[in-house]
C-alpha cells in the first residue's frame, strides 16, 4: 500500500481462511474505526497509483538546444558576434531555434500509461466503519477496510470477498470479454491469484450482484499498481535512428571543428586578416552542419505517420516509423488480432448420432439456448457474452420463439462459474422443471455419470485440434412437481449428456497473406496468447504461422529463462499459450536481449509493460484498454494483424527514403566547404566565392522541399523480399558517403567553381584583384558569388534526380512518379531567382542579376550531376 515514502503493505496472504486474515488485517464485521482508519492512512499512505515525475517543457527544450549539431552553430554565432556580422549571427541563432523546435516536437510523446490507469480508480466507494455504511474518498481507502460492492461499482481495491457474489468486467487486467463470476468461499488451491473465485482486484467493475469485502491492498501494492511501477520502471529507449543521427551528429561536429582548427590555423600562416579569417572558420562550420537534416527527417517521418493513419495504424512516436522497418519479430495475440473476434457456432456433435455435423440437432439447439442470458439490445440486434451469442445465432431458424420461451419458462439461473467451468438454468417445461448445463467437457462429464469419457474426449481433443473452442451441454429433468434447487450443486448432478458444441472464430481474411509477407520478409511471427495451446496452434496453422516448424508452449507461466533462451534463438516460431503478464514482459526482454526488434500487441491493461519494453508496442484501438493504447507506441485502429505487415513495409520505405534525403543532404557539403578551402588556401588572393547567408539561404531554402519530397519516394522493387536490417547498421554508410563526397560532391564542387573563376575571368579578374565594395571589379564579383549559389541550386537539381534510386535507372523509377518532388525543384529553381533578381533580396543575400551565358552554363549542371551518377551506377550494375 505504497505511499510516496514507500511504507510497505501487510504481509497478510488473501487467499488463506477468512477468520486468519481477519485477524492479521486487525477488522471484523463492524469494518474499521474512523480513527484506526486515519492512522493506518498515515502509514500505508493514500490509494493512488503512483505516477512518475515528468520532465518539464524547459528541461526537454534545453537537451535540444544541447544537441551536438547545435552546439556547433551555438560557435558560428559565437563567432559571428565576435567579427561584428550581427545579422548572421542572430539568422544562425533563428536556424537553432527552429531545429530545436521540430526535434521537441519529434521527441515530446509524454507517456500517460499510468494517468491511464489512474483513472480506472473511483473517485468514491461504500465501505462500513464503525458498524456504519458511509461513502468515502476512495483514495482514502486502507487495507482492513469492509467495503460494499454492488452492480456498477468500480472495484476501488484489491479486496477478498466475505459475503455474497458479484460477476466482475476482469479485462482490463487479463484481456478476456466476457464477465466472470466472484463469490465469498474456500480459496481454490493453486490458482493464480487473477483466477481465484474470491477475490476482486482494483479497477475492475460490477457487471451485477452484491457483496462485501475485505480490503488487503491499496495503491502501489494492487495488481493495477503493480501494472503501473512495471511500466514505469522500463523507460523509453531511443530508437535506431535517434540513435545513429546522434552519431553522425557528433561526427560531423568533430570534422567541423578539426577543419576548422586547422584551416584558421592554416589562413593566420598565410596572412590572413582576423576578420577574413573568422569568417572563413563560420563558413566553414555552416557548411559542414547539414541544418536541414533534423527538421527534414521529422516532417518525413511525419508525413510516414499519415500515410500509417490512412492505413489503419497511429503510430504515436515519429521514429517509432523507422523502427517499424527494422522489425524482425512480432509478437502478437490470436483473438481480434489474428482472428476476427466473432465466435460462429460451426460443429455438433452427439452421442447418438456419434459424427460431427454442422446443423444442430433440436434437442441441443434448445439446450444451448435455454443455458444461455443474451438478449435483445436496443438496436435490434444480441447483446451479452460473446460465445453466447454465437450459441444463440447458430441454433436455427426459430431463434426468436426459442428466446421468448426461454424467458417465459425461466424459474432459476446459476450463472458461470470460473471455478467450477460450468452454468446452468432451470426451466420449467409442463408439470416438470429440466436443468441445462453447459460448461468445459471435462466439467460437465464429471458430472455425467455412466458416460464414455474416453470417447467424447476424443471427440473434443478432434474439435479443438481444429482451431475450436468446444463446450459440453448436458441436461437432467426433475420429478413431476419438484421445486427448483437452491444450490447448484444440486442441481448439477446426474446430468445426461445432449452433446458437444464446437465454436469458431475465423482468421481475417488478410492474415494469411500477410503472415507469408512477414516470412518473405524475414519477419518470425509468434502467438503469446492466453488460450489453450491446442486450438492457438491450430489457428497458426491455418494462417501460415509455424515455418519452418512450430513450438506450442502450452503452460508459459512456467517456462524457465534458459528454456525460453533455446526456444528463442531456434528456428521455430512459437506458440506461448496460457500466458501472463509477466509473460509478455518476459518474451520482450528475452527478445531484445538477443538483438532482436520486438513488436508486441496487446489490448489489457495488463499489457502495459510488455508494450512499453517492446520496441513497437502495438495496441488495438477497437478492443483495447485506454492504458494498453497509451502504453503503446502504434494503435490499430481496425486491431488487425495486416496492417502491421503493413506499416513495417511503410517503415522500410521510409527508411530508405531518410537515406536518400541525407544523401541528398550529404552531397552539398563538398560545394559548400570547397569555396571556402580555396578562400583559405590562397591566402585571400581568390576572394569567398559563396557568402555563409547564401549558404543558409540553399540549407534552409531551396534543399528543404527537394529533400521533403525525397522522404516520400515510392517503395523499390523487392523491399519485402529482403530480410531486416540489423539495428547496429548505420543509416549513414561508407559507400553513401563515397557516393555524396566523391561523387556527387566533387562532381558539383568542380562545376561551381568553374563558373566562379569564368565570371571574374571574363572580367578581366587576376588574383589579389580587390573586389570589394567600390573597386571595379566589386560588381562582377557579385556576379561571380551569384554564379557559384545558382550553380549549387542547379546542382541540387542533379542531385536529387540521382539520390531517387541506389541501384536502379532512373528510367525504371520513372521521371514523374514522385510529383511532389518536381514540385520542389520549381520551388527551389523559383526560390532562387527571387534572391537573384529581387532587389530587396540582392541587398541582404549579396547577390546579382546573371547574363544569359552564364544561365546557359548553370542549365547543364543538373544532367552532369546526375549523368555522371547514372553511369556510375550503370558500372555497378554491370559488375
Amino acid at each position: 500500500m505504497g505511499d510516496a515514502d514507500g511504507a510497505a503493505g501487510p504481509s497478510a496472504d488473501p487467499r488463506e481462511p477468512l477468520p486468519l486474515l481477519r485477524e492479521e488485517l486487525g477488522t471484523g464485521e463492524r469494518g474499521l474505526s474512523a480513527r484506526e482508519a486515519a492512522r493506518r492512512l498515515a502509514v500505508y499512505g493514500p490509494n493512488q497509483v503512483r505516477r512518475a515525475e515528468k520532465r518539464s517543457l524547459a528541461r526537454l527544450l534545453s537537451g535540444q538546444l544541447a544537441h551536438p549539431l547545435a552546439l556547433l552553430l551555438w560557435g558560428a554565432a559565437a563567432l559571428a558576434f565576435v567579427a561584428g556580422m550581427g545579422v548572421l549571427g542572430w539568422a544562425i541563432l533563428a536556424v537553432i531555434l527552429i531545429n530545436a523546435v521540430f526535434a521537441l516536437l519529434q521527441e515530446h510523446q509524454a507517456e500517460r500509461a499510468v494517468e491511464a490507469l489512474a483513472a480506472y480508480l473511483p473517485e468514491q466507494a461504500r465501505v462500513i466503519r464503525d458498524g456504519q455504511r458511509q461513502a468515502v474518498a476512495a483514495a482514502g481507502l486502507v487495507p482492513g477496510d469492509l467495503i460494499v460492492l454492488a452492480e456498477g461499482d468500480e472495484v476501488p481495491a484489491d479486496a477478498r470477498l466475505t459475503d455474497g457474489a458479484v460477476e466482475v468486467d476482469l479485462s482490463m487486467l487479463t484481456g478476456e470479454s466476457a464477465p466472470v463470476e466472484r463469490v465469498a468461499a474456500a480459496a481454490e488451491a493453486g490458482a493464480p491469484l487473477l483466477s481465484e473465485p474470491n477475490l476482486v482486484f482494483s479497477g475492475t467493475s460490477c457487471t451485477g450482484g452484491e457483496a462485501r469485502a475485505i480490503v488487503f491492498a491499496t495503491g502501489g501494492h494492487t495488481e493495477l499498481g503493480r501494472i503501473a511501477a512495471l511500466s514505469q520502471r522500463a523507460p523509453r529507449r531511443a530508437s535506431p535512428l535517434e540513435v545513429q543521427v546522434k552519431k553522425v551528429a557528433w561526427l560531423i561536429a568533430a570534422v567541423a571543428v578539426s577543419m576548422g582548427a586547422v584551416f584558421l590555423l592554416l589562413g593566420a600562416l598565410v596572412g590572413l586578416p582576423l576578420t577574413d579569417a573568422l569568417m572563413f572558420a563560420i563558413g566553414l562550420l555552416v557548411a559542414n552542419v547539414p541544418e536541414g537534416l533534423l527538421p527534414t527527417i521529422t516532417l518525413a517521418l511525419a508525413a510516414g505517420v499519415r500515410v500509417l493513419a490512412r492505413q489503419g495504424a497511429v503510430v504515436k512516436r515519429l521514429s517509432a516509423v523507422e523502427t517499424l522497418g527494422s522489425t524482425t519479430v512480432i509478437c502478437t495475440d490470436k483473438t481480434g488480432t489474428l482472428t476476427r473476434n466473432r465466435m460462429r457456432l460451426q460443429a455438433h456433435w452427439t452421442p447418438d448420432l456419434g459424427t460431427v455435423t454442422t446443423a444442430p440437432p433440436p434437442a441441443l439447439a434448445e439446450a444451448v439456448t435455454e443455458c444461455t442470458t443474451v438478449s435483445r439490445a436496443e438496436d435490434g440486434g444480441l447483446q451479452g457474452d460473446p460465445t453466447e451469442i454465437a450459441l444463440v445465432e447458430g441454433s436455427g431458424p426459430d431463434m426468436e420463439a426459442r428466446l421468448a420461451a426461454r424467458d417465459e419458462r425461466r424459474r432459476a439461473i446459476f450463472r458461470f462459474d470460473a471455478r467450477l467451468r460450468l452454468m446452468s438454468t432451470v426451466a420449467q417445461h409442463g408439470d416438470r422443471l429440466t436443468v441445462y448445463t453447459k460448461g468445459a467437457p471435462e466439467a460437465v462429464l464429471a458430472r455425467v455419470p455412466g458416460a464414455d469419457h474416453d470417447a467424447v474426449m476424443a471427440v473434443v481433443g478432434d474439435l479443438a485440434s481444429r482451431g475450436l473452442r468446444v463446450l459440453a451441454v448436458a441436461v437432467r429433468d426433475l420429478p413431476p412437481g419438484a421445486d427448483p434447487p437452491a444450490r447448484r450443486d444440486d442441481a448439477e448432478t446426474g446430468l445426461r449428456l445432449i452433446g458437444l458444441v464446437g465454436l469458431y472464430d475465423p482468421p481475417r481474411p488478410q492474415v494469411a497473406d500477410a503472415v507469408r509477407r512477414c516470412h518473405e520478409a524475414g519477419v518470425r511471427v509468434h502467438i503469446v496468447t492466453g488460450d489453450n495451446g491446442a486450438t492457438a496452434a491450430a489457428v497458426a496453422a491455418e494462417v501460415g504461422i509455424g515455418v519452418p516448424r512450430l513450438h506450442v508452449v502450452a503452460e508459459s507461466e512456467r517456462i524457465h529463462d534458459y528454456e525460453l533462451d533455446e526456444l528463442l534463438t531456434g528456428d521455430a516460431e512459437i506458440v506461448f499459450a496460457r500466458s501472463s503478464p509477466e509473460t509478455k514482459l518476459k518474451v520482450a526482454d528475452a527478445l531484445r536481449a538477443h538483438g532482436e526488434v520486438v513488436a508486441m500487441t496487446g489490448d489489457g491493461a495488463n499489457d502495459a509493460p510488455a508494450l512499453h519494453q517492446a520496441h513497437i508496442g502495438v495496441a488495438m484501438g477497437l478492443s483495447g484498454t485506454d492504458v494498453a493504447r497509451e502504453a503503446s507506441t502504434m494503435v490499430l485502429t481496425d486491431d488487425n494483424f495486416a496492417t502491421i505487415v503493413t506499416a513495417i513495409e511503410s517503415g522500410r520505405r521510409v527508411y530508405d527514403n531518410v537515406r536518400k534525403f541525407i544523401l541528398y543532404i550529404f552531397a552539398h557539403a563538398v560545394p559548400e566547404v570547397v569555396p571556402f578551402l580555396v578562400f583559405a588556401l590562397s591566402g585571400g588572393l581568390i576572394p569567398l566565392p559563396l557568402t555563409v547567408l547564401q549558404i543558409l539561404a540553399i540549407d534552409l531554402g531551396t534543399e528543404t522541399l527537394p529533400a521533403l519530397a525525397l522522404g516520400r519516394e515510392p517503395a523499390e522493387p523487392g523491399l519485402m523480399n529482403r530480410p531486416p536490417r540489423r539495428s547496429s547498421q548505420g543509416v549513414i554508410s561508407r559507400d553513401m558517403l563515397v557516393r555524396a563526397w566523391g561523387y556527387l560532391g566533387l562532381v558539383s564542387a568542380v562545376l561551381v567553381m568553374s563558373v566562379f573563376f569564368y565570371v571574374l575571368w571574363r572580367a578581366g579578374w587576376h588574383p589579389g584583384d580587390p573586389t570589394g565594395a567600390g573597386a571595379a571589379l566589386h560588381h562582377a564579383y557579385l556576379t561571380a558569388t551569384t554564379a557559384t549559389f545558382a550553380g549549387l541550386v542547379t546542382c541540387q537539381v542533379g542531385t536529387a534526380m540521382a539520390a531517387r534510386t541506389d541501384h536502379a535507372s532512373l528510367r525504371d523509377v520513372g521521371l514523374t512518379t514522385n510529383p511532389l518532388l518536381l514540385v520542389g525543384i520549381a520551388f527551389e529553381l523559383l526560390f532562387a531567382a527571387a534572391l537573384i533578381y529581387l532587389p530587396p533580396l540582392q541587398d541582404v543575400f549579396g547577390t546579382a542579376a546573371l547574363p544569359w551565358d552564364v544561365l546557359v552554363i548553370i542549365a547543364t549542371f543538373p544532367v552532369i550531376v546526375w549523368g555522371t551518377d547514372e553511369l556510375r551506377r550503370r558500372y555497378r550494375r554491370r559488375r
